[in-house]
């Protein structure tokens, strides 16, 4: 596939650009600063911003997909604007994991643990998330990953879910950086989200 990642030269979308590249997929990898993405065959690294519609269909126009690993002051709207004037029908993003549903029942930002400087940043992925909910055109699939993800191996093991915390027998939800851009990839190829979030940890 010929797929877009915004937001390239981050920590999770060079993990994703590397591993949609050791797949074969010719890569797109747009950032604001494009020498901080690694370079890699299949990667063309090209600058954008992504907070113009109009400049970032023009780069995207083409895709297969366009992958999101970009914070959430660009806005579901903004995104899914340019989508649409580029004629690109998937989007995948990287969100968070707090509205992810823990055994209690209650999000796990209304629990008692989660930080209080991370809930406005959370609160930015939690209105995206409901933005995409409300598209019916655009084939979207939102990400939320494991509460703590880390730089450790690439193993492609990982269990997935829906809206419920994934967590092992410790009660811990975590994953790393490598097996993050696993779980992202494998939703790429095999499509089983499609307008849907989904989860992964170990």
């Amino acid at each position: 596939m010929k797929v877009a990642i915004l937001g390239a030269s981050g920590r999770a979308g060079s993990e994703i650009t590397s591993e949609l590249a050791r797949r074969g997929h010719e890569v797109l990898a747009i950032a604001r600063k494009p020498e901080a993405i690694p370079a890699a065959p299949g990667v063309t690294a090209v600058a954008g911003d992504a907070s113009d519609p109009a400049v970032l269909a023009g780069l995207i126009r083409g895709s297969d997909a366009v992958v999101s690993a970009l914070h959430f002051d660009v806005t579901a709207e903004t995104l899914l604007s340019a989508l649409r004037q580029a004629g690109v029908a998937r989007l995948l993003v990287t969100g968070g994991a707090a509205s992810l549903k823990v055994a209690s029942g209650e999000r796990l930002i209304d629990t008692p643990d989660f930080p209080e400087d991370w809930k406005s940043f959370a609160m930015g992925g939690i209105a995206f998330l409901a933005a995409l909910r409300e598209e019916k055109a655009i084939d979207w699939t939102f990400f939320s990953p494991a509460a703590v993800i880390f730089e450790g191996p690439r193993t492609g093991r990982y269990r997935s879910g829906g809206d419920e915390l994934v967590t092992d027998d410790a009660g811990d939800s975590r994953i790393s950086f490598a097996d993050y851009a696993i779980a992202m990839a494998d939703e790429l190829e095999q499509q089983r989200h499609s307008r849907a979030r989904f989860t992964a940890a170990y």
